[in-house]
C-alpha cells in the first residue's frame, strides 16, 4: 500500500510539472491582441463608405486625416468584425465661478435668509460602451450597426427611485450609484460601397457630425474630454455658467434624433452629404413611457400643429466638402445649409411681451462653413454659423436677432503629444422674452493638451474660461426681467482616459 501511495505521488508530481510547463491559453471571454482604433460609434468604415479615404500626406501630421486609414479592421468579403469598445474617464478639477456661492434674501418661507456654497474641487468619472459590428458582403458592400451607451447621473440630494428627489438630505454614495443609469446615445445601421457612397439610418450624426468630428471647431486635442462642446469642465461646473456649443457637430442636439443620412464618394477631393429627419425625436417616442400618443396631441413627438411654437419638424440639411493635400500642406473646407418647418400654433395661448414680440418663432434656417489647414504638425482652423437659429439648434423668435458665431483654434499633434487652444464668440437672441429688448453675448476660451502614455492610456490637462451676458437676464435663476446678472467661470482639470 505504501509503495502504491508513493508511486501515485510521483505520477501526480510529474504531471503537475508538465502542466506548469505548458503555456496557458486565455480563459473564455478574454482577448489578447494589439491595440486598435479605440472607442467610437463612428469609424473609418461607417463614416466614409470606403475603408481608406486619406485627406492628406504623412508630412501634414496626424490631424491631416479625419479618420486615419485602417484604424478599424475592415472585414474580408463574407466576414464580419464584432466590436465592444469602451472608455473610462476619471478626472479632478477646480471650478471657480460667480455662482459657487448663493446668498438667499429673507422671505416669508425663510425669514432669516441664508446662503449656499459649493466645494470648487470635484472628482468625476464616467464610462461609455460602444458595441457594434462591421461586415463586408461578397460583392464588396460594407454594412453594419453601432451603438453608444453612456452613464447617467442623479441629483446630489437624490433619495428616491428613477432619479426622483424626495428630500433635501444628501444621498449616500450607494444611493447615488444605484440611482445612476445607462442610456442609449447613438444607435444606427449603415450600408455603403466604394462606388455609391454611404447611407445611415437611425439615431446618429448628421452631415455636420460626419464632415467634422472636431477638427474645424479645434476640439481634437483633449483626449475626447469634450472641450467647449459640453466638456468635462462644463459638466461639473455650475450650469448657469455653461455656454451651449452652437456649432452643432459632436452635439447631442445634432445627432440624437432619428434621421437618414447619405454621404457620396469623393470625386477629385469633393464629396457631398444630405440628411432628413421628420421630427426632433424618435418615432418610438409616440408609444414610450409616460403619457402615450393615443391621438394627435402635444404628447406626440411628430406633431406639426398644436400648442408648442418652439418645436420644429421636417429637418433637411445639405453640405459640400473639399479636401486635398498640396505637398506637405493639407487643406479642408466645407459648406452646409439646414432648414426645418415650425409647428403651427393652433392651440394654447400665444404669449408675447410688452416690447412687441408676438410669441411666435421662425422656421429653422441657418448656414455654416469651416476651413482647416495643416502643415508641420500644426492645424489652424475656423468655423462659423449664422442665420435664423438661436442657441443650440433652437428656432429664432420672430423679430429676434440672427445668430453670428465663430470659433478659431490652433492644434499641434506630433507623436504621443497633442496640444491646442481655441476661442469662441457667440451673438444670438438668447431669451425669447427679451426680443426687441436685448440679445445674448457669450465668449469662451480653452487650452490644454494630452499625452499618450501607452496604447489606450492618455492623460490630459485643460483650462477653460466662459463669460455670458444678456441685458435684463439672470443666468443664475435662468429668468428674465429680474435684473441683469452675468455669468463667468474659470475651470482647471487633470484627467486620465482609458480606451479599448
Amino acid at each position: 500500500m505504501r509503495k502504491l501511495l508513493m508511486a501515485s505521488a510521483a505520477i501526480l508530481g510529474a504531471t503537475g510539472g508538465i502542466a506548469l510547463a505548458q503555456v496557458a491559453a486565455p480563459s473564455q471571454g478574454q482577448y489578447a491582441g494589439p491595440y486598435g482604433a479605440g472607442p467610437a460609434a463612428n469609424n473609418n468604415i461607417n463614416n466614409w463608405g470606403v475603408a481608406n479615404t486619406p485627406s492628406g500626406s504623412a508630412a501634414a501630421g496626424p490631424l491631416s486625416t479625419l479618420y486615419a486609414p485602417n484604424t478599424d479592421k475592415v472585414p474580408a468579403p463574407g466576414q464580419i468584425v464584432i466590436r465592444l469598445n469602451g472608455r473610462v474617464n476619471a478626472n479632478i478639477q477646480a471650478n471657480y465661478s460667480s455662482y459657487n456661492t448663493t446668498i438667499l434674501p429673507p422671505s416669508a418661507a425663510n425669514p432669516g435668509g441664508g446662503s449656499y456654497k459649493v466645494n470648487p474641487i470635484t472628482l468625476g468619472q464616467f464610462m461609455r460602451l460602444y458595441p457594434g459590428f462591421d461586415g463586408t458582403a461578397a460583392n464588396g458592400m460594407h454594412y453594419g450597426a453601432a451603438i453608444e451607451l453612456r452613464q447617467n447621473f442623479v441629483a446630489g440630494n437624490f433619495s428616491g427611485i428613477n432619479g426622483s428627489t424626495t428630500s433635501n438630505t444628501g444621498a449616500s454614495p450607494s444611493s447615488q450609484s444605484s440611482g445612476s443609469t445607462v442610456f442609449v446615445r447613438r444607435a444606427f445601421v449603415y450600408a455603403s460601397s466604394d462606388q455609391a457612397g454611404l447611407v445611415r439610418v437611425g439615431m446618429g450624426d448628421g452631415v455636420l457630425g460626419l464632415f467634422d468630428p472636431c477638427i474645424f471647431i479645434s476640439g481634437c486635442w483633449d483626449a475626447g474630454s469634450g472641450n467647449l462642446g459640453g466638456g468635462d469642465i462644463q459638466n461639473q461646473n455650475m450650469n448657469g455658467n455653461n455656454i451651449p456649443l452652437p456649432f452643432l457637430e459632436t452635439q447631442g442636439a445634432e445627432y440624437d434624433n432619428s434621421k437618414i443620412v447619405y454621404l457620396s464618394p469623393q470625386f477629385f477631393g469633393f464629396d457631398f452629404g444630405v440628411q432628413y429627419a421628420p421630427s426632433q425625436g424618435n418615432g418610438y417616442s409616440n408609444t414610450g413611457s409616460g403619457v402615450s400618443c393615443n391621438q394627435a396631441g402635444i404628447q406626440c413627438v411628430s406633431v406639426t400643429s398644436g400648442a408648442d411654437p418652439t418645436r420644429w419638424y421636417n429637418q433637411v440639411g445639405v453640405g459640400l466638402r473639399y479636401m486635398h493635400n498640396f505637398g506637405p500642406v493639407d487643406f479642408k473646407t466645407y459648406g452646409f445649409y439646414e432648414t426645418a418647418g415650425k409647428e403651427n400654433q393652433t392651440a394654447g395661448i400665444i404669449v408675447g411681451n410688452t416690447s412687441g414680440w408676438n410669441g411666435k418663432y421662425d422656421n429653422l434656417s441657418f448656414y455654416k462653413f469651416g476651413v482647416a489647414v495643416t502643415a508641420m504638425n500644426f492645424t489652424l482652423a475656423a468655423d462659423y454659423i449664422g442665420g435664423a437659429i438661436n442657441s443650440q439648434l433652437a428656432m429664432r423668435p420672430t423679430g429676434g436677432a440672427n445668430m453670428n458665431a465663430y470659433v478659431v483654434g490652433l492644434t499641434y499633434a506630433n507623436g504621443p503629444i497633442t496640444a491646442g487652444i481655441n476661442f469662441e464668440n457667440i451673438q444670438d437672441q438668447g431669451s425669447a422674452n427679451l426680443t426687441n429688448v436685448s440679445q445674448r453675448h457669450q465668449y469662451a476660451t480653452s487650452m490644454g493638451g494630452a499625452y499618450k502614455v501607452a496604447p489606450g492610456f492618455q492623460v490630459y490637462a485643460e483650462y477653460m474660461y466662459q463669460y455670458r451676458h444678456q441685458g435684463n437676464f439672470n443666468f443664475a435663476t435662468n429668468a428674465f426681467g429680474a435684473g441683469t446678472r452675468d455669468a463667468s467661470s474659470n475651470g482647471y482639470m487633470l484627467g486620465v482616459v482609458m480606451n479599448w
